[in-house]
């Protein structure tokens, strides 16, 4: 059974789009996609098998489809490796992949499915687009045959990437993105010779593509928004969440706000390995989103985004994420600071030591400065301010600057950067800054329970403050600045091949 969230105001506004045309707005749609695994198996399936589990998965994304369009959709996003899963070997996902030719051929499978060899997936995809008008974002394999004129090419003749495709509503093949920063255990998939920047226009803004660790890049993330200007983003994933700073809606959420486009983010759900959080963020609000860790079903989510958004009024004023904090001196305190670990990077940390305070925390070149009031200091939980200047070299290679509020795991400050689900202190008033050597900072502020706090309860000030607003006592799981120095990241993110700035 699939459910779906769309608020009413939307489904009127689905009429009236229909009726006059306006494309200055539109229609979102992602779903979050409960995948049907193949078995794991050394050997691999045959072909009739793969594509057997693979129209499984379609089968479940056609009632998404579907839906979305009776409810107005202009473009639906699925997550990425939704057709198939992950759990793969270079050898065994190869009957799961197909030859995706470039957009440029002017290409509708629906109508012409033998033209580029047997493709019944891209087939199926086309289909459901062209049917239920709607372009479709979906991620599947690609197979490129090579040989000994190419050093590179692969012992098996072959490159395989891990690829999304989008088939605008007559069911035409628009946009091909091979994934250019794999995420370290996708050993099935080679790593694209060089980044591409897939964009496409369409009556509702001009669109980007790029896939799950992707987000953590120059190439192609932060290029698809500052030089070809993109407005929206569509964003497959196949995202385990990593708390307390790694959680997906989060940390998309937060990109969005920071690089001023709207974002169509669509997660995998699977409860055991921690995989859910989708949503459609806007870069001045969060729309819709769904975090679900109790039951094991998909979600369909549906919003309206501006079409242009750098455009509006609404649009936020940039940020100088330095400018407050470089101007204060630091408050001094005679407590010692403490070492803690976050995602195998050690961060620098102080205790809040009272129920109110000004506190600071430096790592090399970055201070981190807190000011906050409590309702009350509880014995029973500790919080703790961090910093953290330096390369993460776990699962991919990137610098970070990350200054954070964070409730310790419990009252031993050994456990402070552990996970943590919930959080009884409230905070009624908070100001969280940092002397960042770098623009691209994305804010955080999760709650108990990790659900985002709502807009209305906090703000970005233009001179890069993470401050309350509201006055409500708040309870504070984490809030971060996760600052992000591409010019010290070294030539490969991951294992990938070098980038240009």
């Amino acid at each position: 059974m699939i459910t779906s969230y769309f608020p009413k105001y939307v489904a009127l506004f689905a009429l009236l789009v229909l009726s006059v045309g306006a494309l200055d707005t539109f229609i979102a749609a992602v779903y979050e996609h409960a995948v049907i695994l193949p078995n794991r198996t050394e050997t691999p399936a045959s072909k009739e098998e793969a594509v057997l589990l693979m129209n499984k998965n379609i089968d479940v994304l056609e009632k998404a489809v579907k839906l979305a369009a009776t409810q107005g959709a202009h473009i639906i996003v699925t997550p990425e490796d939704g057709i198939y899963g992950w759990v793969f070997t270079r050898e065994t996902i190869y009957p799961y992949l197909e030859d995706i030719p470039h957009p440029e051929v002017n290409w509708i499978p629906c109508t012409d499915p033998q033209r580029f060899g047997y493709a019944p997936v891209q087939e199926r995809l086309s289909c459901l687009a062209k049917d239920n008008s709607i372009y479709v974002v979906a991620n599947i394999g690609d197979k490129k045959p090579c040989d000994a004129s190419d050093p590179k090419c692969p012992s098996d003749g072959r490159y395989q990437y891990n690829t999304d495709v989008v088939f605008d509503s007559q069911g035409k093949l628009v946009a091909r993105y091979h994934k250019y920063n794999l995420f370290a255990p996708e050993i099935q998939f080679d790593f694209p010779k060089d980044s591409e920047f897939v964009t496409f226009d369409t009556p509702f803004g001009k669109f980007g593509i790029f896939t799950c660790f992707d987000i953590f890049s120059h190439d192609p993330a932060v290029v698809l928004v500052n030089k070809f200007q993109v407005d929206s983003v569509l964003y497959p994933t196949a995202w385990y969440n990593t708390l307390p700073l790694l959680s997906a809606v989060p940390f998309h959420s937060a990109w969005a706000r920071a690089m001023g486009v709207n974002l169509l983010a669509a997660n995998t759900h699977n409860t055991s390995m921690h995989m859910t959080g989708s949503g459609i963020y806007a870069p001045e609000a969060v729309k819709v989103y769904h975090y679900d860790m109790e039951t094991e079903s998909g979600q369909l989510m549906l919003s309206e985004l501006k079409s242009r958004p750098r455009s509006e009024p609404t649009y936020p004023a940039p940020v100088d994420w330095s400018a407050y904090a470089k101007g204060i001196k630091p408050f001094l305190s005679e407590q010692l600071d403490f070492p803690g670990m976050i995602y195998f990077d050690e961060f620098t940390f102080t205790e809040l030591k009272r129920n109110a305070g000004n506190y600071t925390v430096c790592q090399k070149d970055l201070c981190c400065h807190l000011t906050y009031k409590m309702s009350e200091k509880r014995t029973d939980e500790v919080y703790a301010l961090g910093a953290f200047d330096g390369l993460h070299t776990v699962e991919g290679q990137y610098y970070l600057q990350i200054c954070t509020l964070l409730k310790c795991q419990t009252t031993d400050l050994r456990t402070c950067g552990e996970p943590v689900g919930s959080a009884f202190t409230k905070f009624e008033e908070f100001s969280l800054s940092g002397t960042f050597g770098t623009s691209y900072v994305f804010p955080q502020f999760i709650l108990s329970g990790s659900q985002l706090a709502p807009e209305r309860h906090y703000e970005v000030s233009r001179d890069g403050r993470l401050q309350s607003r509201s006055g409500a006592p708040l309870p504070i799981l984490v809030m971060a600045l996760y600052g992000r120095v591409f010019e010290k990241d070294p030539p490969r993110l991951g294992q990938g091949p070098g980038k240009s700035q």
